[in-house]
C-alpha cells in the first residue's frame, strides 16, 4: 500500500511504525530501507513504542483478571487475549489525537480480506488496496516487483536465506499465538533461532501457547514433540 501511495502521489504526511521489540529481524530491515525513501519524499517517519516494554507487560506487570485473580503478566499475545493490539491502537490513536486537525487514516486491508471491511469503514479509514482491487496475493507480488523481500537465515531448507512469505501465511510479531500448525511447523523447521526465543517464553509462562485440546495441553514443548516425529 504504502509503495503504491508514494509511486501515484496520494497526499501523505506521516508513516507510522508501531514497534513492539518483538518482530522478525525482516521487518526491521523493511522499514531502515523504506525511511531513507520517506525522507526523500519529506514524508514524517514516526515510531512509536509501548508505554512498557513488551517483554515486561508479557511476563512481569500485576495483572488482576475474573479468571486467574492476581497474577504476574498478560501471557501470550493473540486470540481472545490481544492486549499487544490493544496496545498498539490506543497508541496510535493518541498520536491521531496529538495533530489536532482532520486525520484521512490509509490501512492496509487488501481486497480480499471482506471480513474486516466494515469495522475499518465505521471506523473512518481508508482502504486504497480495496479501492484497487488488489488481493494480498497482488500486494506480495507488488512489492517484491520492487525489490522488497522478507528475508530471514533459514536452516534445513537447502538455502542460507529464504522469504518468509513462503513459509508463513502473515508475518505478525514471532510470538504471536494466533499462528497456525502450518506457520509453527515452519518456524521450528526452518527458524531455530526463533522456535529458541518461544522455548524460552514457554518456560516463564503457565499458558500453553495454543492452549488446551481435549484437555491436553498444546505448549511450545508439545508441539516441538509433534513436529520432530513428523518431520523425522
Amino acid at each position: 500500500m504504502l509503495l503504491r501511495l508514494v509511486e501515484e502521489n496520494w497526499p501523505l504526511d506521516y508513516v507510522v511504525f508501531y514497534n513492539t521489540g518483538m518482530d522478525f529481524d525482516c521487518i526491521y530491515n523493511i522499514r531502515d530501507k523504506v525511511k531513507p525513501m520517506l525522507q526523500e519524499r519529506g514524508v514524517s517517519y514516526v515510531e512509536l513504542n509501548p508505554k512498557r516494554p513488551f517483554l515486561y507487560s508479557m511476563l512481569e506487570k500485576k495483572v488482576c483478571s475474573k479468571q486467574k485473580g492476581v497474577h504476574l503478566g498478560y501471557g501470550w499475545c493473540g486470540g481472545l487475549c490481544r492486549w499487544g493490539t490493544s496496545e498498539k491502537l490506543q497508541s496510535i490513536r493518541e498520536f491521531k489525537r496529538s495533530l489536532n486537525d482532520l486525520v484521512i487514516d490509509y490501512v492496509g486491508i487488501a481486497a480480499d480480506e471482506q471480513g474486516r471491511f466494515e469495522k475499518a469503514s465505521q471506523d473512518g479509514k481508508v482502504m486504497p488496496l480495496v479501492q484497487w482491487g488488489m488481493r494480498e496475493s497482488d500486494c506480495l507480488k507488488y512489492c517484491h516487483d520492487h525489490g522488497f523481500y522478507w528475508v530471514e537465515k533459514v536452516s534445513n531448507a537447502g538455502v542460507e536465506y529464504m522469504d518468509l512469505y513462503d513459509i508463513l501465511d502473515r508475518i505478525s510479531c514471532w510470538c504471536c499465538c494466533n499462528k497456525n500448525l502450518k506457520e509453527l511447523r515452519n518456524i521450528y523447521r526452518y527458524l531455530p533461532q526463533y522456535w529458541r526465543k518461544l522455548r524460552d517464553l514457554q518456560n516463564q509462562i503457565e499458558r500453553p501457547f495454543k492452549g488446551y485440546y481435549k484437555g491436553q495441553a498444546k505448549g511450545i514443548f508439545e508441539l516441538e514433540e509433534r513436529f520432530s516425529k513428523e518431520i523425522s
